[in-house]
């Protein structure tokens, strides 16, 4: 008859004990680290902004007789200055185009002179006072960046002066001068719901007859008076809605 020598037993068992209590723990599992998912801009939905920047424009001035007859050629100035002011608009993407239209109104502070070529005694002034614009806009995005071209209807407001020795002697306003305007831009979503941009834009001014008239209001002769506008504006716009950014 085997013998065991003391503890035996109790080793014995605990090595039948040990597969068992193995077998009754759970397998272990592997959690897998989720996907990284990056932020897509949407650009679609209406903004509202402000604008800041700079104009120039040249005016060239022609004397003309009351009906319009040219008389002949008085000179060209550049009437330059700031302009500020604000803008509201909608657009909607589909992949990376966007479309959009938007309503812009500023104020400006174009002015300039020239002396008078054919007179040589008066100075002819011009200054532009504001301008709005009207416009459809195309763009192609690249996520937070934005390209963008738009055009459509400008309108202008503007004051002529003839001065005689520093002072006025006739002038004329043009509260609604009516023309075309093309430009582009290049925008950035540099935080949710907030854009930044710079835009160039080209307003043509048609050629116009300008009546002067005195303080008194008597007739006080005739101009057709031509030149386009050119603006280049800093923006910042606030995208209403939904977050910009998407997940």
């Amino acid at each position: 008859m085997k013998k065991f020598l003391p503890g035996t037993l109790g080793l014995m068992a605990l090595g039948m004990a040990a597969p068992a209590l193995a077998a009754d723990l759970p397998a272990r599992t592997y959690t897998k680290a989720p996907a990284y998912i990056a932020a897509v801009y949407d650009w679609s939905g209406f903004y509202l902004g402000a604008n800041a920047g700079w104009g120039t424009t040249r005016k060239c001035w022609d004397f003309t007789s009351a009906a319009g007859a040219f008389i002949g050629a008085e000179g060209c100035h550049n009437a330059t200055g700031g302009v500020a002011g604000g803008q509201l608009g909608y657009r909607f993407q589909s992949g990376p185009l966007v479309y959009g239209l938007e309503a812009q109104g500023d104020w400006a502070g174009l002015s300039g002179s020239n002396t008078s070529i054919l007179f040589g005694n008066t100075t002819n002034r011009t200054q532009v006072d504001a301008f709005g614009l009207f416009t459809g806009q195309v763009g192609y995005a690249w996520n937070n960046a934005l390209f963008y071209a738009k055009g459509g209807a400008a309108v202008t407001a503007s004051r002529y002066d003839v001065l005689f020795a520093g002072a006025t002697i006739v002038s004329a306003r043009e509260n609604a001068t009516w023309g075309g305007t093309a430009g582009a831009g290049v925008e950035y979503g540099f935080a949710p719901a907030w854009s930044a941009a710079v835009e160039y834009d080209h307003i043509f001014t048609p050629s116009r007859l300008t009546t002067f008239t005195t303080a008194a209001g008597a007739f006080g002769g005739a101009d057709r008076i031509r030149g386009d506008v050119d603006l280049l504006t800093a923006r910042i716009n606030y995208h209403f809605g939904p977050d910009i950014t998407k997940y």
